[in-house]
């Protein structure tokens, strides 16, 4: 990587990995009379005003096409709508810190859904890193299956969410690293994706929740602030701008860092216990993802477009 962009990226990948470590517990605040689907709608209701607003300041077009709208509803969906959802309900079942763990799959996720969608080569040392990283992925959970104090079945779900859930973050990064999707600013395709994804959340959580629940209690309202404004709009926006800047694949290495922070705040404010074995897996995720990483970089670096901004 080019050092003058190396190092003015490293800034936003700080703030990124630091923003989303401890968004995982800022989602406990949003835990209580307010249903979790609406907690998540009123999330990206806040991020998309925030980034209408971003994009007002920046004076970059707000109209798009339909098929700019098209791209935006899909990756509202996939992002803002199911995976936020999976996640909370996720967190209901097991740690924020193990959410976070695994959420750390989706760097490989990325490699392997670029590999089909968009013909990006898979190279043997990212491969053996990838099984690296999964064999932490075992190890540690092996150990949370067997003394979390939670039974079986609620970590078996709360596994199975986080899985599908990474599995459509990952589709949404895919997309949003396209050719399609750099012809369009980023604060406007943020704005309309957050937009989207609200009005699916709105629309699953009228169905399954009933009518809007709102807390107005300041630990609520702060907590919503914070994950709307903070961990939505400025995380995710400079989040998609590494991956156009340097590649999803580079961009990835935010994801191996967020479970280092995530289990830190997880040991400090949920009582997390580390044992030899949880320290040994996270130690070969944090390992081998950081080995697939470094070969998927140099395998396939970012191309330079006009159209992104």
């Amino acid at each position: 990587m080019n050092p003058r962009l190396q190092g003015r990226m490293a800034v936003p990948f700080a703030l990124v990995t630091l923003i989303w470590g401890s968004t995982w517990l800022a989602i406990h605040t949003q835990f209580g009379p307010v249903p979790t689907a609406w907690s998540v709608t009123y999330r990206f209701a806040v991020g998309s005003l925030a980034m209408f607003a971003v994009a007002l300041a920046m004076r970059v077009p707000l109209v798009m096409p339909a098929a700019g709208h098209a791209l935006a509803a899909t990756l509202g969906a996939a992002i803002f709508a199911i995976n936020y959802n999976l996640v909370y309900l996720a967190e209901l079942h097991i740690t924020s810190g193990l959410v976070a763990v695994l959420f750390s799959l989706l760097v490989p996720c990325n490699a392997l859904l670029a590999r089909i969608f968009l013909n990006q080569g898979l190279s043997r040392p990212f491969l053996i890193g990838s099984a690296v990283a999964m064999a932490g992925v075992a190890l540690l959970f092996a150990h949370e299956l067997h003394a979390a104090e939670r039974d079986v079945r609620h970590t078996a779900l709360g596994i199975g969410f986080t899985l599908v859930a990474v599995l459509f973050a990952s589709f949404g990064n895919v997309l949003q690293g396209s050719r399609r999707a750099r012809a369009y600013p980023m604060a406007t395709l943020l704005a309309w994706g957050m937009g989207w994804g609200a009005l699916f959340d709105a629309i699953a959580a009228w169905v399954t929740s009933g009518p809007p629940v709102f807390d107005p209690q300041p630990t609520y309202v702060l907590g919503l602030l914070y994950l709307g404004v903070i961990a939505s709009a400025i995380a995710f926006s400079l989040y998609f701008n590494l991956i156009r800047q340097i590649g999803a694949a580079r961009g990835g290495y935010v994801n191996v860092m967020i479970p280092v922070i995530a289990m830190g705040f997880s040991t400090v404010f949920e009582g997390y216990r580390w044992t030899v074995l949880a320290a040994a897996g996270g130690a070969l995720v944090l390992i081998g993802l950081a080995l697939a990483m470094r070969a998927r970089g140099e395998e396939a670096a970012p191309k330079r477009s006009g159209t992104g901004a």
